[in-house]
């Protein structure tokens, strides 16, 4: 048994409906190991209800599963505002999002985050960035623009399947861009931040 098959086995049981529709990305939708899955998924779900934000800004939406995950542990009122800006992605996400028992917490839009995001006037207590690497950095600093100071950032995909250590690896766009993001934030005067390396590295950050 691996290790990862025996941490799934003694965490809470992955939901019925998240289950299909991780089954459904995978099938369905390029690059569908993108999707937070089981692991990931709880661990969101559990930080919302540790955090108990009111709002919470996602960057990529792609299939909805870590909106879902998200949208579980919000207390009553509690809003996800989650952006994606290829539309091409629409047919297959709003369904799933709208079909779930938390899809009236969940507010879906086709756009760039970096230009919408703003325009919304909410001040969020949450933000989850997992949109295009290329821009992470520019995303992390619009999204301290709206979340409020004590708040949470949450960077996902930050260790980048090994990569930013890996340095006989080609150092492409996307591999430079959380590079770039990692050694920004970890010079922040603004922030406090711990790196977790939790399935695809995600850092967690407290703004000040």
């Amino acid at each position: 048994m691996t290790i990862e098959n025996y941490i799934l086995q003694h965490i809470d049981p992955e939901p019925d409906y998240l289950y299909r529709l991780w089954r459904a990305t995978n099938i369905h939708m390029l690059h569908g190991r993108m999707a937070s899955g089981h692991l990931q998924g709880r661990l969101l779900k559990m930080l919302v209800q540790m955090i108990r934000p009111k709002n919470i800004l996602e960057v990529g939406t792609f299939s909805g599963y870590s909106a879902l995950c998200m949208a579980e542990g919000l207390e009553e009122g509690g809003k996800v505002y989650t952006f994606e800006i290829n539309d091409e992605q629409e047919d297959f996400t709003r369904p799933w999002i709208e079909g779930s028992p938390v899809g009236d917490k969940i507010v879906f839009r086709i756009g760039d985050a970096l230009t919408e995001a703003p325009k919304l006037g909410v001040l969020f207590d949450m933000a989850f960035i997992d949109g295009d690497k290329r821009t992470y950095r520019e995303t992390y600093e619009m999204a301290l623009k709206v979340v409020k100071n004590g708040g949470f950032i949450v960077a996902d995909n930050t260790l980048w399947d090994g990569h930013v250590v890996d340095h006989a690896y080609d150092r492409d766009p996307q591999t430079r861009g959380i590079e770039d993001f990692n050694d920004y934030v970890a010079q922040d005067p603004r922030t406090e931040q711990v790196i977790l390396p939790l399935r695809d590295g995600l850092t967690l950050i407290r703004k000040r």
